[in-house]
């Protein structure tokens, strides 16, 4: 996949069984945290813009780690997506969906992963041509359950379901027939990057391998 060619919203879900949910407060960290998640097999990269620092580190990464596939999370609105994509990320995860957002990652050249956690949503994101969501929050709005119900009226919706979800929970989501990779922020915990334990984040991104279906 070069950096030129256009992302799907499926080609993101599909690269691995886990998208990291990356929350980054130092500039330092960016590079180096995703190597170790790159060398671990983990190439999709959702950077969080719930930090001042989150462009900056989006940047960082999209220059110096060519082998990543930056994105940014917590995209909210138009001013989000536009900023996301001159930082360089090349897909867009939302908390939740609107039409507005989805015509900013459009018009931005950003594949959108947008959150749903009801079935009006949900029909909201297919009347946009939208048939791959973020299940959010997954665990606190019904976890595996709620996705096996929704596996009949919505045959046609793919899942990413984050939010709870963890090492030991993924793999009964991964299971179900309508989910296609998972969100979780396990891969890069705080310690391990206040202590750049690179090693260990790379050991955790190897571990999600097996998690696959």
């Amino acid at each position: 996949m070069n950096a030129s060619s256009k992302l799907s919203a499926l080609q993101v879900m599909q690269d691995a069984p886990v998208i990291p949910v990356i929350v980054l407060n130092d500039i330092a960290h960016a590079v180096p945290m995703a190597r170790a998640l790159v060398a671990g097999g983990i190439r999709m990269l959702e950077v969080t813009l719930r930090t001042p620092q989150a462009l900056a580190c989006i940047e960082a990464i999209a220059r110096e780690v060519p082998q990543a596939v930056v994105g940014a999370g917590t995209v909210r609105s138009r001013a989000d997506a536009q900023a996301a994509a001159m930082a360089g990320a090349r897909f867009a995860v939302s908390p939740g969906y609107t039409s507005a957002v989805g015509q900013a990652c459009r018009d931005a050249g950003l594949a959108l992963l947008p959150g749903v956690a009801t079935g009006s949503e949900i029909m909201m994101a297919r009347e946009d041509g939208l048939t791959e969501l973020k299940f959010f929050p997954a665990m606190q709005a019904g976890g595996p359950a709620m996705l096996k119900a929704w596996s009949g009226p919505f045959f046609d919706v793919e899942f990413c379901p984050t939010g709870g979800v963890t090492l030991h929970n993924a793999p009964e989501f991964l299971a179900l027939p309508n989910v296609v990779c998972v969100g979780g922020s396990w891969l890069v915990p705080a310690d391990a990057l206040a202590q750049g334990d690179w090693a260990r984040i790379t050991q955790l991104a190897r571990d999600t391998h097996h998690l696959r279906k």
